[in-house]
């Protein structure tokens, strides 16, 4: 197990390079974002997103997000129309989840089973885009709660006590906020409806001048 201390805000990328090759192995890392720590894997790696639902003792029904560096990236796993897209670009990069109907792109083990729906986000922190960067697709993630615990870890040497046997790496840049993300199913946007609102977090609702409907 890789435990690595990268600068938050400059990271270095001789030890990012480190935590992609542990990924393209087959790994499953433990990162901060901006929305907590979380358990990252590649997508198309059954073995490893077994492993995310193990440690989070959860089954194929709890949807895992995609951690996407921008639109471009998004467009590839969800279908994406116009209104739905000025939306995404209002709102990243930043602490927001999108549920969105999910492309042949994305394995049906990963996306929700009756809905073909799949949540999507493009976070902000310094760390995340850069690894996303050198490792050149998009991470299947999960906040890092353990099961019958409410908040996500965030210490990452707490992590490496508790999960550090099961884990390829970790990649320590600090605490960051344990505020989860703003979900919002876009869903009905398709179908000429309105975003709903699934969850309240750390997105500000401002930035997206729409109205919402609440779950």
């Amino acid at each position: 197990m890789q435990y690595l201390e990268i600068h938050p805000t400059h990271p270095q990328e001789r030890l990012l390079r480190v935590s992609a090759l542990a990924l393209s192995k087959g790994g499953v890392i433990a990162l901060p974002t901006d929305s907590s720590y979380a358990l990252v894997c590649q997508l198309d790696n059954p073995q490893a997103v077994q492993t995310i639902r193990n440690i989070r003792a959860v089954d194929e029904r709890h949807l895992l997000t995609l951690l996407c560096k921008d639109l471009t990236q998004v467009s590839s796993y969800a279908k994406v129309d116009n209104r739905q897209y000025r939306l995404l670009k209002a709102a990243t990069p930043g602490p927001f989840t999108f549920i969105l109907d999910a492309t042949k792109e994305v394995p049906k083990r990963v996306s929700h089973p009756q809905r073909k729906t799949i949540g999507l986000r493009v976070p902000e922190h310094p760390v995340v885009q850069a690894l996303l960067t050198l490792h050149g697709q998009a991470l299947l993630s999960s906040t890092l709660i353990l099961p019958k615990e409410t908040h996500a870890l965030n210490d990452p040497e707490e992590i490496r006590d508790r999960l550090g046997h099961q884990l390829a790496g970790i990649i320590d840049a600090g605490a960051v906020t344990q505020q989860p993300t703003t979900v919002l199913d876009l869903t009905p946007m398709g179908h000429s409806g309105e975003p709903v609102l699934i969850r309240q977090g750390g997105g500000d609702l401002s930035l997206l001048g729409i109205s919402l409907h609440t779950n």
